[in-house]
C-alpha cells in the first residue's frame, strides 16, 4: 500500500468534525444509554472473564522495561508495639504503553503529519502531560456489547502467525461463522492468538520478528459499521507493515483519524474457550482505564461478563 492510497484512507475513514470541533471523545458517541442499556441484557449467568494479561516483572524480548513491584510495608517487619492491628502495601510502576501490558490509550497518543485526532496541533501534548483528550476522557468508564471476532477458530488454528493480515472480507467470513455482526456502538473484539504463541514459544521481538493484525483497510468496515472500541490481543498491527514508510498504520487510522477508543495487547484466550463453551460471541464488554489527569494511557483489567 503505497502513502499516497493510505492517505486516501485516513481521509475516508476521518471523523474530524463529526461530532464538534471540540469532540474529545470520537467513537464513544455511538455507545450511547440505550445501546449500554441493551448490552447489559446480555448479562445470563452472572460469569465474568479478564482479557488482561498478568502484570509482567521480568524483562523479556517484548517487555524490555518490566513492571516494577515491591512491599513497602509487611508483615515480617512488624507493626507498632502493642498494637494488634497490621497492615501490608506494596508499590507498582509500569510503563502505559508497550507490548506486554494490558492497557488503554487516549486519543492524545497518536498524531498523523502533524496532527491530533479532530485537527489539533501537537501543542496539546507537552512534556507536562496532555492538555486535551488525555486518558480521563474515559474516566466514566465503557460498558457495551462485546463482540469477540476469533480468527484463529476460523482458520483452524491456534494462532496467525507473525507478519499475517486479517481483511474486512475475513472479519465477515468470522461473523458468518460465530452468527453474529458487528453493529453501531459495539466494541469490537478482535483475536489473533497473539498471548496463545506467546505462552507455548515464548516472547519474540515484535519489531524485528513481526506480529499478526489488522489490514490497515479493514478500517473502512470498522468506521462503516460504526464501532465504538477496539480491543485486540495484540495491539491490530501487522509487523512488517504493508504501508511504505509507515510503521503503525492502524494506530494512526483508529486513533488520529477515526477518534476509535482502542485498548492494546490484551490476552483473550480464556475469553475465546469461555466463548466456545457456550456458542455464544457476545457478552457484555466493561473497561475503567485509570483517570489519569494528563495521561496518555492507562493500565486496565477489562470484563466480558455474561
Amino acid at each position: 500500500m503505497s502513502l499516497k492510497e493510505f492517505d486516501t484512507l485516513f481521509h475516508e475513514v476521518c471523523n474530524w468534525g463529526r461530532w464538534g470541533s471540540a469532540d474529545e471523545r470520537g467513537t464513544l458517541h455511538f455507545l450511547t444509554p440505550e445501546i449500554v442499556a441493551r448490552a447489559a441484557k446480555l448479562i445470563q449467568i452472572g460469569k465474568s472473564i479478564s482479557m488482561a494479561r498478568p502484570i509482567d516483572t521480568v524483562a523479556s524480548a517484548d517487555n524490555p522495561g518490566p513492571a516494577i513491584h515491591h512491599m513497602t510495608r509487611g508483615y515480617d517487619i512488624g507493626g507498632a508495639d502493642g498494637d494488634p492491628v497490621q497492615f501490608v502495601s506494596d508499590y507498582l510502576g509500569c510503563a502505559c504503553h508497550g507490548c506486554a501490558h494490558s492497557h488503554f490509550d487516549a486519543l492524545c497518543h497518536v498524531a498523523y503529519k502533524g496532527r491530533l485526532y479532530n485537527d489539533r496541533p501537537l501543542s496539546a501534548v507537552t512534556s507536562q502531560g496532555a492538555k486535551l483528550m488525555d486518558i480521563t476522557q474515559y474516566s466514566q468508564g465503557i460498558a457495551g456489547r462485546g463482540v469477540l471476532l476469533d480468527i484463529p477458530r476460523l482458520r483452524k488454528v491456534k494462532w496467525l502467525e507473525p507478519g499475517d493480515g486479517v481483511t474486512a472480507e475475513e472479519l465477515e467470513e468470522a461473523e458468518k461463522s460465530e452468527g453474529v455482526k458487528l453493529e453501531e456502538g459495539d466494541i469490537f473484539v478482535f483475536r489473533v492468538g497473539h498471548y496463545r504463541r506467546k505462552l507455548e514459544l515464548g516472547p519474540w521481538d515484535v519489531e524485528s520478528e513481526g506480529r499478526a493484525g489488522l489490514h490497515p483497510t479493514a478500517m473502512k468496515l470498522l468506521h462503516e459499521r460504526k464501532i465504538s472500541a477496539f480491543f485486540p490481543d495484540g495491539d491490530g498491527e501487522i509487523i512488517p507493515s504493508p504501508v511504505d514508510a509507515i510503521a503503525d498504520p492502524v494506530h494512526a487510522l483508529q486513533i488520529a483519524s477515526m477518534g476509535l477508543a482502542c485498548a492494546d495487547s490484551l490476552q483473550l484466550e480464556e475469553l475465546s474457550k469461555e466463548c466456545e463453551h457456550q456458542g455464544r460471541w457476545e457478552f457484555m464488554a466493561v473497561v475503567s482505564p485509570l483517570r489519569l489527569q494528563g495521561g496518555t494511557g492507562s493500565l486496565v483489567n477489562p470484563l466480558a461478563i455474561f
